[in-house]
């Protein structure tokens, strides 16, 4: 089973924020946007991260950071210096005072910062909101994850990021997209990680094999059994492996992916009918399946359809 795909089928970027930052010491940033997800990759220089809820960490040049917001963090050139510059929502950049500084700092097409040539250079990306980062896995990550980059993708990145060209905003968008997939993928492959029970149990031959099959066809009416016999082990030998692995028993771990899955369908497609969602994730019964939904994201299928808010994970 590839264990990356679960995780990649949701993060999808639109209109995401990115930025080159060009600072010389002193400097330190305070950042309280509220991004659900940030990307942050050191191009040039070093930098450290002090996030509000997770242990600081020295980034070195060639360093991407990734972090689960909405929780504020602070990016300095040394550790514990004092912010200079606010960070809030929809990118409002200001002194701690309140005086506005996007225009002052600007220094071109996505470009900000004290000097064209300056020793520190930042790539910040965000995901703007939870829908676009992909709500299974913001539930899965850590609060920060720190991955070597990718060179060549990341100053791809970094080019296209100072550029203004038609259709600049959706290439930016996937370019994101794939700097993300890059560094979960590293996280992933790490032994060391801290990757959530079911993406390490995919490593195991019976419980990964179970895995695969159930999400290649989630859709199949599956019992323990079923599984168990398409495995080619015994019920509770599957039961017990699984439960200890993965944390939940087989059909929860899957009543789950189905929700899941059709969490991602009624926000692609707002001219689903929550009867098509159903059948297609693998209930007969639309009135079973809205109240297995509504136990699951706390929200109604239909008023995710309608709203595609996305539902509050628990």
């Amino acid at each position: 089973m590839d264990a990356l795909l679960p995780l990649l089928h949701s993060p999808r970027a639109r209109d995401a924020f990115l930025l080159r930052v060009l600072l010389d010491p002193p400097w330190s940033l305070r950042v309280a946007d509220r991004a659900p997800l940030t990307l942050l990759t050191v191009v040039r220089g070093h930098a450290h991260l002090a996030p509000d809820h997770a242990p600081p960490h020295h980034l070195r040049q060639g360093d991407t950071a990734v972090l689960r917001g909405p929780a504020p963090y602070t990016v300095a050139d040394t550790p514990g210096r004092a912010p200079r510059i606010l960070i809030g929502p929809a990118q409002h950049c200001t002194t701690l005072h309140g005086r506005p500084l996007a225009e002052t700092m600007s220094l071109g097409v996505r470009t900000w910062g004290s000097a064209p040539q300056s020793a520190t250079m930042l790539l910040v990306g965000t995901y703007p909101t939870p829908t676009t980062a992909g709500r299974r896995l913001l539930a899965a990550l850590p609060p920060l994850l720190v991955v070597p980059r990718d060179d060549a993708l990341a100053c791809l990145l970094a080019e296209e990021t100072a550029r203004d060209l038609p259709g600049q905003q959706a290439v930016l968008d996937r370019l994101l997209d794939l700097v993300l997939i890059t560094a979960l993928r590293a996280w992933l492959g790490d032994p060391r990680s801290r990757a959530p029970a079911h993406y390490r149990a995919a490593a195991d031959p019976v419980v990964g094999r179970a895995l695969a099959l159930l999400h290649q066809d989630p859709a199949r009416p599956w019992t323990v059994a079923s599984l168990a016999a398409a495995v080619g082990v015994a019920r509770a030998t599957l039961a017990r492996r699984f439960t200890a692995l993965v944390g939940r028993p087989p059909m929860a771990y899957l009543t789950a992916h189905r929700l899941d899955w059709a969490a991602d369908l009624l926000r692609d497609d707002p001219d689903s009918t929550v009867e098509a969602v159903a059948r297609t994730v693998g209930y007969t019964s639309p009135f079973a399946f809205s109240a297995a939904f509504k136990r699951h994201h706390g929200t109604s299928p239909r008023h995710l359809r309608d709203t595609r808010d996305g539902p509050k994970r628990r």
